[in-house]
């Protein structure tokens, strides 16, 4: 009886033991769960905090490559405008010049201009009767305007130049256009359709198509043609007007003079 009590007693003790070291490895290792826990909370904070910090220096870095950029490109307009401020005091030295000189110039151009105006007027006045009140005006325009101190002699000449171009022009196009003119030499004016083909024709239709006539340059006055022409001045007027397409057309052409 008191072996059996002994040995019941012996098998709780070790029971007791056993228990109590399975509470200590369960309290230890709760212990250390939560050391890891900890440990991992601030493993994470520490990750965010290393995140943040290369974030900002990414950008940090961006920005110094930004700058840079801008450095570069400043040096390079800096650079340009060096050359442009050199180029600006090259003009400058030779405008000084040219001023100096242009005085001198005036005085060459004005004969010339003077002598191209006088030209031109004489050129209308021998030339087809065409236009002749406004291409004279024209010129006498240029004659006010060289008397004139509003122009510079640069604009002067580039006037006169311009009337020159335009009566250029007259020898390379056709135009017609309505206008009153003494066809009977007895001063009594007529509306007539007038068509020019550059400086070698300038004839007249009337408007009921009844007469048909040219500038004679020998006897410096209109002549009447026959009826042949009636037909080939009135589709040459057409083409001018654009109404009807360009063709071949006979024209009452004098005969060219021998140049003296």
């Amino acid at each position: 009886m008191k072996m059996q009590s002994l040995k019941a007693m012996t098998c709780f003790v070790i029971l007791s033991i056993t228990l109590g070291t399975s509470f200590l490895q369960a309290a230890e290792v709760e212990d250390l769960l939560k050391a890891g826990a900890v440990k991992v909370e601030t493993g994470a904070a520490a990750q965010l905090k290393i995140d943040r910090i290369a974030d900002q220096t990414d950008g940090l870095l961006q920005e110094f490559k930004q700058v840079n950029k801008q450095i570069e490109s400043l040096r390079v307009y800096n650079a340009q405008l060096e050359r442009q401020v050199a180029s600006q005091k090259q003009m400058m030295s030779e405008l000084e010049t040219s001023i100096a000189n242009a005085t001198v110039i005036e005085r060459g151009v004005t004969p010339l201009m003077l002598n191209m105006i006088d030209g031109l007027e004489d050129f209308i006045n021998l030339d087809l009767p065409f236009k002749q009140e406004q291409r004279l005006s024209a010129v006498n325009d240029l004659s006010v305007n060289v008397d004139s101190a509003r122009f510079s002699a640069a604009e002067k000449f580039r006037q006169i130049l311009e009337v020159y171009d335009i009566e250029s022009e007259y020898s390379q196009s056709i135009e017609t256009y309505r206008d009153m003119i003494d066809i009977n030499a007895n001063g009594s004016e007529v509306e007539v359709d007038l068509l020019r083909v550059g400086r070698i024709v300038l004839a007249y239709q009337t408007k009921d198509k009844a007469q048909t006539g040219a500038w004679n340059k020998e006897s410096g006055s209109w002549e009447t043609l026959g009826a042949e022409y009636r037909r080939p001045i009135d589709e040459a007027i057409q083409i001018a007007q654009k109404i009807k397409a360009q063709d071949v057309i006979e024209m009452p052409i004098t005969t060219p003079e021998i140049a003296k």
